[in-house]
């Protein structure tokens, strides 16, 4: 893909989407720590419900250290694996305060250092919490990438990743992360994108693929 396509996809996408921001509420980087960790396989809406009501029981590291870790369990029972999820986050916080003196480090090797952080975790918090340029690949980035043939269908994580980094001007890394993510949530979905109305289609296979075996379904039918 040429650099004038993707400057075409990037400025289309900006022009869709130009208020996409990270949708996980939060405060500070120590909770946007915490929710990027509960959003691994849920979706934001569902972290954002139970994260009123934990971010104004656990202010500190500490706050999520004074509680056995049942309790902590049941306070965010709604969020997928979150036994393994609460064991992560009372480790984390134990690391972050024998280690950092209760505050996230700024670092993406540090981060990815702490308990139930990986790479896409750390790529957000440094974007969002510490204004380094930044592509975190998640479900909804690693669709859309694909689907524009901006990366290959069987590309992993982390080349996806380094593709978008190679391919998108460095301080465009993290608002065109964000809009990626808006254009797979609410426009290429999963399930039923809006091919019919996408701007960008002609970047698509899949898309014309799609639209395709519909007109041809819709001739046949009538």
């Amino acid at each position: 893909m040429n650099a004038v396509t993707i400057r075409h996809i990037l400025d289309t996408i900006a022009e869709m989407f130009p208020d996409a921001h990270c949708e996980l509420n939060h405060r500070n980087p120590f909770e946007l720590t915490i929710a990027v960790l509960l959003s691994a396989q849920c979706t934001d809406e569902t972290v954002n419900k139970v994260t009123v009501g934990l971010f104004d029981k656990y202010r500190t590291p500490q706050d999520y250290l004074n509680v056995p870790l049942e309790e902590l369990e049941n306070d965010i029972r709604r969020i997928g694996l979150f036994r393994n999820k609460a064991a992560n986050i009372q480790k984390l916080c134990k690391l972050v305060i024998d280690k950092h003196d209760g505050e996230i480090p700024p670092n993406y090797e540090e981060l990815v250092e702490l308990p139930g952080v990986g790479r896409k975790t750390a790529n957000v918090v440094m974007s969002n919490a510490f204004g380094v340029p930044a592509i975190a690949v998640d479900t909804h980035v690693e669709r859309v990438s694909k689907r524009l043939g901006i990366a290959k269908a069987d590309d992993s994580v982390l080349e996806v990743e380094k593709k978008l980094m190679r391919k998108v001007p460095r301080d465009e890394w993290t608002l065109t992360h964000h809009r990626l993510i808006f254009f797979g949530r609410y426009h290429c979905k999963a399930q039923n994108p809006k091919c019919d109305v996408c701007p960008i289609l002609e970047h698509c296979k899949e898309g014309k693929s799609r639209m395709k075996a519909a007109l041809k379904k819709r001739s046949v039918s009538s």
